[in-house]
């Protein structure tokens, strides 16, 4: 068995157990609101604006046997630049406040997940940060692109207010194949246990941040209640 196919199956109860957050379940079900796809935006500003210097310094942190990475870990680098931008331009377009999201602060769940991530590299095994890719990439996969269409019908929002989420749900297909080529050469037992053991803590991690949203008030959302909830936000 390759290892990427035994990371896979060694997390499936972790990633079952993020699937399953309540947010999540409602969103595919069509329960949505406008304060919950703005805290969603909030959260996902303050853990993605840390993707490009945590993979510098996992790059920077990576062993000499190791080098054979860099290459991978600078075309992720550039490829990630910018996104964070993405996601406050999604807030304006949805009537939020960006730069109250720019200068603001992380709710406690997403700090720690990101603290986490810097811990992994710099005191555990810098390749432990590829758990926190598998997660990432993995959840945007499989949810980003029909969140995007369970939310945008019933709130009324613009193309513009999905920026991140849609282009990440096309991305991320494209990723997890590179990924997958990297992780099977990935051939020490060491590296392979601590990929799985920081994948299996940040399906944990990532649901509490998904736990720790705000639940929308009502089920099923209508136009009216959206326009009223963005009437608030620009508020």
């Amino acid at each position: 068995m390759s290892f990427h196919h035994r990371l896979l199956e060694s997390t499936t109860d972790a990633r079952l157990a993020l699937l399953g957050t309540p947010i999540i379940q409602g969103c595919l079900r069509g329960e949505v609101s406008l304060p919950s796809y703005l805290a969603f935006l909030r959260e996902a500003y303050h853990h993605v604006r840390h993707t490009v210097p945590l993979l510098r310094a996992c790059k920077a942190a990576l062993p000499a046997h190791h080098q054979w990475l860099h290459p991978a870990m600078d075309e992720y680098i550039e490829e990630e630049q910018g996104h964070d931008e993405w996601i406050l331009n999604d807030i304006q377009a949805c009537g939020g406040d960006a730069e109250a999201v720019r200068h603001g602060t992380p709710g406690h769940a997403t700090e720690v997940m990101v603290a986490y991530a810097y811990d992994t590299i710099a005191r555990v095994n810098p390749l432990g940060f590829f758990g926190m890719v598998h997660v990432l990439e993995g959840t945007s996969v499989s949810l980003a692109l029909m969140a995007a269409e369970q939310i945008q019908k019933p709130l009324r929002l613009p193309d513009a207010a999905f920026s991140y989420l849609r282009s990440h749900g096309t991305l991320d297909q494209e990723h997890t194949a590179h990924f997958e080529l990297l992780m099977d050469q990935i051939d020490n037992p060491k590296d392979q246990a601590d990929i799985v053991h920081a994948a299996k803590a940040f399906f944990r991690l990532y649901g509490d941040v998904f736990r720790s949203l705000p639940l929308p008030q009502s089920h099923g959302a209508t136009a009216p209640a959206a326009a009223a909830s963005r009437e608030e936000v620009a508020a």
